[in-house]
């Protein structure tokens, strides 16, 4: 008769050992490069009744010089905003502004020579993955919760009912006062800044991806808004079938595939249609979303832009000209 206990003690199975610790090495080494630019942020603003209210997030240091990426629903409209880093130490810190289109936000720290994070290529993501959230939930300051990236490429309702595009989707736990935190991965590198979850859905929770949120925070520090022209669809990365780039010959098999056109929009009196696969703009390639905002971002004026379309057949592409009227407030 085999003896062999049913149940083994914890640690008995060595062969687990080392997997075990690869894990536990590849998120402490991370949190351990990352954990002390993140900064839990407390921030004053008044109401539209003219009362005083309060709120809380995360933020994340990514400039020596106290710029720091959060969401524009934690830092927009405040009067006033402190932070705290993982040392103690406690700064004021100023709004340099906020982009409710894609909920990201710039404040800067009024420190210098801080501690900073890299941020990464969520180009290079892939499902499977290491994710890392840190962050401050529910008030408990710079926690850390791990998981895995789940999908790439999401769109998502943000806080003013406009779509998100370019949104990672992470099992990792997120809370709220997550929200400004960084995503990161097994390299210590950020991939996004954690947005949103989904209530009262499990493991279901976002972050804006880090390629969007470096081109976002640029034009934020330069000029402290976004100027953009509205296309009014949604979209999410796709590849194609390969015969289809190869017989338009297309330097890679990446395109932005279309989710939703709004009605009277931009997009829909061009003609632009659910399904459809963009694959160039203004004669530059269009690969992911990134290379979309590229084009649209910068200028608010009216606009033509010619956008090169491949219809779900796949059979030929299609020119569309796209006139955008001009957008109250840039």
């Amino acid at each position: 008769m085999d003896d062999t206990p049913f149940l083994r003690a914890a640690g008995d199975d060595a062969g687990d050992a080392p997997l075990l610790d690869a894990y536990s090495d590849a998120v402490t080494r991370a949190v351990a490069a990352v954990r002390p630019a993140v900064a839990h942020v407390a921030v004053r603003r008044t109401d539209r009744r003219g009362r005083a209210a309060g709120g809380s997030g995360s933020a994340f240091v990514v400039a020596r010089d106290g710029y720091a990426l959060t969401n524009s629903h934690v830092a927009g409209g405040a009067t006033a905003i402190e932070v705290s880093l993982p040392d103690g130490r406690q700064f004021e810190a100023a709004l340099v502004g906020d982009d409710p289109d894609t909920d990201l936000a710039v404040i800067r720290i009024q420190a210098g020579d801080l501690p900073f994070a890299r941020m990464g290529a969520s180009r290079a993501v892939r499902v499977g993955e290491i994710a890392i959230a840190i962050g401050s939930p529910l008030g408990f300051e710079h926690t850390v919760t791990s998981g895995i990236v789940s999908a790439t490429g999401r769109s998502m309702a943000g806080y003013g009912g406009r779509a998100i595009d370019d949104v990672i989707q992470t099992d990792a736990s997120l809370n709220p006062g997550n929200s400004g935190g960084p995503l990161v991965n097994a390299r210590g590198e950020v991939i996004g800044v954690n947005t949103a979850t989904i209530r009262p859905a499990q493991g279901l929770c976002f972050a804006v991806a880090s390629d969007t949120a470096n081109l976002v925070a640029g034009w934020l520090i330069r000029h402290g808004r976004v100027p953009r022209m509205r296309l009014g669809l949604s979209g999410q990365p796709t590849v194609l079938p390969r015969k289809v780039s190869r017989h338009f010959e297309l330097d890679s098999d990446a395109a932005v595939r279309v989710g939703t056109v709004q009605p009277d929009s931009a997009a829909a009196r061009g003609g632009l249609r659910e399904g459809d696969w963009i694959v160039g703009c203004d004669g530059r390639r269009v690969a992911s979303i990134p290379d979309l905002l590229r084009v649209l971002v910068g200028d608010a004026s009216p606009r033509r832009v010619v956008l090169d379309v491949l219809r779900q057949s796949g059979r030929q592409v299609e020119r569309l000209t796209i006139e955008i009227d001009a957008r109250p407030g840039g």
